[in-house]
């Protein structure tokens, strides 16, 4: 009996301890290793994180072994904003000071103006010579930009850059571990001594590069070798520098997947390799340009043709088509394309397209048809889309224009296997005196080649 009394005081004793057995108000997290606690300070505001140096003895020094840092001086801390005098001094103490331990991320944003531009400039050298991995600064006033120590920076993966500041670019820059690219709001310059005919940039392992409003100040070519790119995206737009220049750009990439441009073509743009763009957007806005039509025609033409062999593209003019009604005139087969989205174009434009895009599947009209007439319509041929391959059309902003009509009715009357039409009816409509039920009554009355299509037509704006 004694041994059974043994046995079972000995069981007991290796039970594993259950919730109960937890002593009331033991600090678990402190024990944690320190690693883990800065992964927990990371998700913190920085100012926070800080504070919770006056926890305990244990707490006293983790904040400064934190590898991700956020500043914003918009943040509220403890119920109130910090003081910029404050945010600067707090900014300097965790920057400037000297350390030993290394920054895998950084997030700076700025929304007061008229700090210190040099000061700023002290607190990206700072950060860049600590080998940080991931850098984002937003701030909206001009700042002295390191950029010496940018490209000396190897460690970078991802860099964003929106801000007012002049990046010089020497003849040959290369950030070999950088995988994202993101620049807003740039001047970028070449160095004063620079004479090659081009600018190198090599990104070894980039795979996405953005620039949107960026200003080019480079009298020289570029050309950006990144043999893993997938997504390249350009905006351009009207500088207000009367000196801004817009230098060719060459792209080496044989990956790239994703292929985004805006602006007024008159950046030229070579896509080295660009059987493998897969994804394409290109929106053009022409300002008054009436003088210049010839040649924006042939880089719209010169810009198509680079990616005939895209499957998704959208293609969104914007006062082009009022000085150049036939830039559609001489398009390139899209002999893979299956998606296709418009927002201005005539109908004579949108035929050639048809034509010229075989296995289309999926065709969308953002805001309505111009200059459509019957007998067009009448002696056009029917594109090879509408007898294999096109089933979805969808028609934003309708109106119940004639020109509308007609192009519905061509469609429901030549393409052989539609299965859906959709019609969302512009906004303005509520407040018009368009009977839109008669609309609707003749649309459905138009004869279907297909049995199986389903029209449907909204009362609203349905984007």
């Amino acid at each position: 009996m004694n041994s059974i009394i043994s046995t079972q005081n000995n069981d007991t004793m290796q039970r594993p301890p259950t919730e109960e057995t937890v002593v009331e108000g033991e600090d678990i997290i402190s024990k944690l290793h320190e690693s883990i606690l800065c992964h927990i300070l990371s998700f913190l505001p920085i100012i926070e994180a800080v504070h919770t140096c006056v926890l305990s003895k244990r707490w006293i020094y983790v904040w400064k072994s934190l590898t991700v840092l956020r500043f914003n001086d918009a943040l509220h801390c403890f119920g109130r904003q910090m003081q910029k005098e404050q945010f600067m001094c707090f900014v300097n103490r965790l920057l400037l000071q000297p350390a030993n331990s290394s920054v895998q991320s950084l997030s700076l944003c700025l929304t007061s103006y008229n700090y210190d531009a040099s000061l700023v400039s002290s607190w990206i050298s700072s950060i860049l010579e600590r080998g940080v991995q991931k850098l984002h600064i937003q701030y909206a006033d001009k700042v002295l930009f390191p950029f010496q120590t940018l490209f000396s920076c190897s460690s970078l993966v991802q860099l964003m850059l929106q801000m007012k500041c002049k990046i010089s670019l020497p003849i040959f820059a290369s950030l070999p571990n950088l995988q994202t690219l993101s620049l807003s709001g740039i001047m970028l310059a070449s160095e004063s001594s620079t004479y090659s005919k081009y600018l190198i940039l090599s990104f070894p392992l980039l795979k996405v590069f953005e620039a949107r409003g960026c200003e080019w100040q480079i009298k020289q070519n570029i050309s950006i070798e990144a043999p893993l790119l997938e997504r390249f995206s350009i905006a351009t737009w009207r500088s207000l520098s009367n000196e801004s220049l817009k230098p060719s750009i060459k792209i080496f990439a044989p990956y790239l997947a994703d292929f985004s441009y805006e602006g007024d073509i008159e950046q030229d743009i070579t896509l080295l390799n660009s059987s493998s763009v897969r994804s394409a957007s290109v929106v053009i806005v022409i300002e008054d340009k009436k003088d210049r039509m010839e040649k924006i025609g042939f880089q719209v033409h010169k810009l198509l043709a680079q990616i005939r062999d895209v499957e998704q593209m959208k293609l969104l003019f914007y006062k082009v088509l009022i000085h150049a009604k036939d830039i559609f005139t001489h398009l390139p087969a899209f002999g893979r394309l299956t998606y296709l989205q418009l927002n201005e174009v005539t109908g004579e434009a949108l035929l050639n397209i048809l034509h010229n895009s075989p296995i289309l599947n999926t065709l969308v009209l953002l805001n309505g048809i111009s200059e459509l007439y019957k007998d067009v319509l009448t002696s056009a041929s029917v594109p090879q889309c509408f007898l294999t391959s096109f089933k979805d059309f969808q028609f934003k902003e309708f109106t119940g224009h004639e020109n509308e009509l007609l192009l519905a009715k061509f469609v429901m009357a030549n393409a052989v296997i539609l299965e859906k039409m959709i019609m969302c009816t512009a906004f303005w409509l509520r407040y018009s005196d368009i009977n839109m039920e008669n609309v609707k009554g003749q649309i459905l009355s138009f004869p279907k080649c297909s049995n199986s299509v389903i029209i449907e037509i909204s009362n609203v704006n349905c984007i």
